[in-house]
């Protein structure tokens, strides 16, 4: 099933977490924190008054308790307006 968002909305699906530590300590799946770095699925056309600036394939952080969460498919996805987008990330 493919979901296109409608207006300003972002489909995002999250960026996977290390399951370690830096310093090589095994994290439990209850002790990770949500994540904040998203990586975009699909990106809506935009409104009369709001151009859309990100792009699929982009990543992107937003705030921890930010936007809608979804499942699909058994994958989990969350919805985000444009303007809830804090950063793009970059190399």
């Amino acid at each position: 099933m493919k979901l296109k968002p409608m207006a300003d909305n972002v489909l995002l699906k999250a960026h996977e977490a290390p399951e370690t530590t830096v310093s090589g300590i095994v994290l439990a799946t209850t002790n990770k924190e949500k994540p904040m770095i998203y990586e975009v699925v699909s990106v809506g056309p935009g409104t009369k008054d709001v151009t859309m600036t990100v792009k699929a394939g982009e990543k992107v952080v937003v705030g921890k308790f930010t936007g809608t969460d979804v499942t699909i498919d058994k994958e989990d996805y969350k919805f985000v307006k444009q303007d809830d987008i804090l950063a793009v990330v970059t190399d």
